[in-house]
């Protein structure tokens, strides 16, 4: 897996998506890309589930913003584009865009923060960080 490029999760949109119209519910396109988020991360063999119990450390959600552009529809095919901008002591900085057909219908920017188990900041582990590392910073 490359970390420069952008990594991409597919995603169908099930009734449960959905509100009575058939639209997407706003809060279930941050189901989409957390999905996403656990597997790049996956994708670069880490295991969240282990450095969790042998490090005690984990990345939670620090800060999200998002637009919603225009709404998927049930049954869309849909695919979640994650690129991994710049990583810097306890902090990742990504975006996440969602599309369908190429066209974005939601864009978002996230900041992710590695934390032990006591909530206070952790610097990444170098080992992940070199895996994680973009080669290029967008």
């Amino acid at each position: 897996m490359n970390a420069a490029a952008p990594h991409r999760y597919d995603v169908r949109v099930h009734w449960e998506d959905t509100d009575a119209a058939g639209i997407v519910y706003y809060a279930n396109y941050l189901r989409f890309i957390e999905r996403a988020r656990s597997d790049l991360v996956r994708g670069f063999g880490i295991d969240q589930a282990a450095l969790l119990g042998q490090d005690g450390i984990a990345f939670q959600v620090r800060r999200c913003e998002i637009d919603y552009l225009t709404p998927a529809r049930l049954d869309d095919e849909l695919v979640v584009e994650t690129r991994l901008h710049r990583l810097r002591g306890a902090r990742m900085d990504m975006s996440q865009d969602v599309l369908r057909d190429a066209a974005a219908l939601v864009r978002t920017q996230i900041t992710l923060a590695c934390v032990g188990r006591d909530g206070r900041p952790r610097r990444i582990p170098g080992e992940i960080a070199r895996r994680l590392t973009p080669e290029t910073t967008t």
